[in-house]
């Protein structure tokens, strides 16, 4: 049973349904395995960009609301703007197979909140085949890291060569775990052809510049092809 917040919810939409987009804000799923720096990532976009746009976050655990939890704990956003969902199933199930109860949950933040214009979707940890439906998301980002082995990115799968931006995370660590980054790039970009890789540390909290500039410009284009508003 899929859980929002520790609530169990019936009556949700059939995934397989048309959702309009005309006027609802951009949504981007974040994914990635287990310790890549998913939550880390949504929590430093939160702080860089909460100042400029109204935002909102939902998160996915499978039996805890964990990440929603520490997202609010360390105070990235309102606490109203933050929503768990607990999948009770494999992750890559709840953002692509079954999205139900992820559209459930962000469809009622973005109504009830009324001045969304990014709705962030955190996927919990998952492999290299965990895509988001585009049910769910309009873009998404997949988030690798260095210690998971230099290898990963050569490896590839879905979520290394389809995401609309791929972030190789931990670079810090490289020299620690005998990565080799330049590697990750190369292979990263031999898989994904044109589409952009951003390589990046997170460990301060900050968020990494090129992405905050990625989903700045995102936004900006959703907003000037739906005319919406896009200062907060």
């Amino acid at each position: 049973m899929h859980l929002i917040d520790g609530v169990p919810h019936h009556e949700l939409p059939d995934p397989h349904e048309p959702h309009g987009h005309a006027s609802r804000p951009l949504r981007i799923g974040i994914g990635g395995p287990v310790g890549s720096g998913k939550t880390a990532l949504v929590g430093s976009l939160c702080r860089a960009l909460s100042g400029e746009l109204g935002l909102a976050v939902v998160t996915n655990d499978i039996y805890t609301t964990e990440d929603a939890d520490h997202l609010r704990q360390i105070g990235v956003l309102e606490q109203r703007r933050i929503v768990a969902v607990e999948t009770g199933c494999c992750p890559h199930t709840a953002i692509r197979d079954d999205i139900s109860a992820n559209l459930d949950a962000v469809e009622r933040l973005e109504e009830e909140l009324g001045d969304v214009q990014l709705s962030l979707i955190e996927s919990g940890g998952d492999n290299l085949t965990a895509i988001f439906s585009r049910g769910l998301v309009d873009l998404q980002i997949f988030v690798l890291d260095t210690a998971g082995g230099d290898d990963v990115p050569r490896k590839g799968g879905p979520g290394v060569r389809d995401a609309d931006l791929l972030v190789i995370n931990k670079i810090d660590l490289a020299e620690y775990v005998g990565a080799d980054t330049a590697m990750m790039e190369r292979d990263a970009k031999a898989r994904r052809g044109d589409k952009p890789v951003a390589l990046t540390s997170i460990a301060t909290g900050e968020a990494p510049p090129q992405v905050v500039a990625w989903v700045r410009e995102r936004v900006h284009e959703w907003a000037h092809q739906h005319g919406l508003a896009h200062s907060h």
